[in-house]
């Protein structure tokens, strides 16, 4: 895809998340006050995500939603809400969002192939199906007959619209999305930053942009970038764990990734109430009540492990605001948060259909302290230092860690040691605030585990996977906070801002410079070596399988209700890529997911056989296409390796055959 074009995809993107925050900052004012400005880029996203996910419920295009952004905007243009001077004054905000933004997109820029690897090809498969057909719920393109109803899948339908309404093609959307994360995540963090802290407001941004400290010890004792991020992605026996910055190396756009914009509003709007909700008039509260319950009420559909952590942290917050505000309104406010959060997506909720959690497991081995350092020393190290003087003054309290030591459990007693100081301080910044909910989070996982299809020594590997991202979040928020506001209270730096200029630039241009390229080092991709800088994701695939990338090419150019027939042959490997790179539902994508999702079912053996025997036994081909709705039939290279292809003479009309690829069309009404 010419790099011309890219830049046009890019500039008509990021002038759509400009448009809508525009549009909904005005809005915001009766609450935030100045932070209405730099919020509106995150809440504008969930508001954007809510309206046309009721558009794609009532089967109405998606576009529509822009209505209600132009319902918002033009009275406030008439109303003389957007003053030049006023938005000038407020370009600082911009280039935060715009920092995040564009080091994303280098990063990406340098990274774009949708492989294989890990989970790219099942989210590219859902942000294709919702883009192919945007209804309400989206149709599972790994299951044809099924729906999305097993999974949370909002985020691929927020960007897959965004994606439908400038016209940006899936491949270009799924690099795009990493930016579109960073950039909202920017804002907000700087914005709490902002809200808290005198000076060195930016520090918390660093929370998306470090690594743990078994990054830099592996790199000195001589591995390779590579090999270090692979180790650390491993380190917790038993389980994966993710970070911010290793999450945009390595481009999954997973739904708790895409999910962590969300995250930071949620923790801006709770440090905003904690520190301003006494000075907010009755409209001011009702605004704030209503984000909030916006964004804890988008948590299920968006990452529902993040609303396992958030639901109970924010009743908690809500609780305490309560008791220490002890009005009226306040305590309407408490009650009103959770109605709303639950009935902004009511329809969701009964089409719920997943195999889901079955229960809380206990007795798990300990976590490796020396591991559970390599990844919490850094944040840990600071809440250490946080609560250092109230251990001088009561060193009792830390036998706490006492019980859990003497069972063996020495990294719960790293967590419950700082844990149990900050819980006992009469006043609490809200640095500690998110320093204690993150310290809860890890302390429950050593502890517990939610029980899902894994078992054996891969129990709490969900529970750890899921838990420990939103856990560097919430630590490694109030960490930075906590570390900035020491920072804070000493001299000011000379020339700071030109250095935080400096700074910016550099990030934005250290991907590209550096050219840290994850895709052949670490995922072991192939494509060309020289030049391969690209925002398309099937770019490679053009390089090194051109007849497969003309052949999606074509598919992606049919309209209508169509289903695929293509090989199955387990995960993570190169099967399944038909249906995610066109969207198009295919029989049975990668098995072990809709294992996940859907529970060990009569389809778990059926469905392989059924896809064989239509591949095999020509007497059976037609009459199986015709059970699963299968319009299309593909064969490549996948697909000869496979099975040994034999297909009717009749009933299958070849409407596709170059560069070593068929593709056929049942006719309809055709039976053996």
């Amino acid at each position: 895809m010419n790099l011309l074009v890219q830049a046009y995809d890019v500039l008509l993107w990021a002038g759509l998340l400009k448009g809508l925050q525009m549009a909904l900052w005005p809005r915001l004012r009766p609450a935030l006050g100045a932070y209405a400005y730099p919020a509106a880029y995150p809440v504008s996203l969930l508001l954007f995500g809510l309206l046309t996910w009721y558009c794609g419920l009532l089967r109405i295009p998606v576009a529509l939603a822009l209505l209600a952004f132009l319902a918002l905007g033009i009275p406030g243009i008439r109303r003389g809400d957007y003053r030049l001077q006023e938005i000038q004054s407020l370009a600082a905000w911009d280039a935060v969002f715009l920092v995040g933004f564009l080091f994303a997109l280098a990063v990406r820029f340098t990274n774009p192939p949708i492989g294989y690897f890990s989970e790219q090809y099942m989210n590219h498969a859902f942000l294709a199906s919702v883009i192919r057909e945007p209804t309400v719920p989206p149709l599972d393109p790994w299951f044809a007959g099924g729906h999305l109803t097993v999974y949370y899948y909002l985020g691929h339908w927020l960007m897959g619209s965004l994606a439908i309404v400038t016209g940006t093609p899936s491949e270009v959307v799924f690099n795009l999305i990493p930016a579109t994360v960073y950039g909202t995540s920017f804002v907000a963090l700087y914005a709490l930053g902002h809200l808290i802290l005198p000076r060195w407001r930016w520090l918390p941004l660093a929370v998306l942009l470090l690594v743990p400290p078994s990054i830099p010890r592996s790199l000195v004792s001589g591995a390779d970038l590579y090999t270090a991020f692979q180790d650390t992605n491993w380190i917790i026996a038993g389980a994966r764990f993710e970070f911010p910055v290793f999450s945009l190396f390595l481009g999954n756009v997973h739904a708790f990734e895409m999910a962590a914009f969300n995250q930071f509003l949620l923790i801006f709007l709770l440090g905003f109430a904690w520190l301003r909700w006494g000075g907010l008039d009755t409209r001011g509260r009702g605004t704030l009540t209503l984000l909030i319950a916006l964004s804890t009420g988008s948590m299920p559909l968006l990452s529902s492990w993040d609303a396992l952590v958030y639901a109970p942290a924010v009743a908690v917050f809500l609780l305490g605001l309560t008791l220490r505000e002890r009005d009226r309104s306040t305590l309407a406010a408490a009650i009103a948060v959770p109605a709303i959060a639950f009935a902004l997506y009511l329809p969701y909720y009964p089409a719920l259909e997943p195999a889901g959690i079955g229960g809380i497991g206990t007795g798990f081995p300990p976590t490796d302290p020396l591991a559970f350092l390599g990844v919490w020393g850094g944040f840990l190290g600071i809440v250490y230092l946080a609560v250092a003087r109230d251990i001088r003054r009561l060193p009792v309290i830390a036998a706490v860690a006492l019980p859990a030591l003497a069972t063996g459990y020495a990294a719960l007693a790293l967590v419950l040691v700082p844990l149990a100081y900050l819980l006992l301080r009469r006043e609490r910044s809200f640095a500690d605030l998110l320093s204690i909910a993150g310290l809860a989070v890890l302390a429950f996982c050593e502890v517990f585990y939610l029980e899902e299809m894994l078992g054996g020594d891969y129990s709490r590997y969900n529970t750890i996977f899921k838990f420990y991202f939103d856990a560097w979040i919430l630590l490694g928020t109030g960490a930075l906070l906590t570390a900035a506001g020491w920072l804070a209270s000493r001299r000011p730096v000379p020339a700071s801002r030109w250095l935080a200029v400096g700074a910016a630039a550099a990030l934005i241009a250290a991907p590209v410079a550096l050219d840290v390229d994850i895709g052949r080092g670490l995922l072991g991709i192939e494509y060309p070596s020289a030049g391969y800088h690209t925002l398309d994701g099937f770019a490679y695939l053009e390089a090194t399988r051109p007849g497969e990338a003309a052949a999606v090419d074509f598919l992606r150019t049919l309209d209508g209700d169509h289903r695929v027939v293509e090989a199955e042959n387990g995960d993570y490997t190169y099967y399944s890529r038909i249906s995610s790179f066109s969207g198009i539902p295919t029989i049975l994508g990668q098995i072990s997911h809709e294992l996940t999702w859907r529970g060990n079912g009569a389809w778990y053996a059926e469905r392989p056989a059924d896809i064989r025997a239509i591949y095999e036994n020509p007497e059976e081909t037609l009459a199986l296409m015709e059970k699963y709705n299968a319009t299309l039939l593909y064969v490549g290279e996948p697909e000869r390796e496979r099975y040994d292809i034999r297909l009717p003479d009749w009933g299958l009309v070849l409407i596709y055959d170059e560069g070593g690829v068929q593709i056929y069309e049942r006719l309809a009404g055709s039976r053996p």
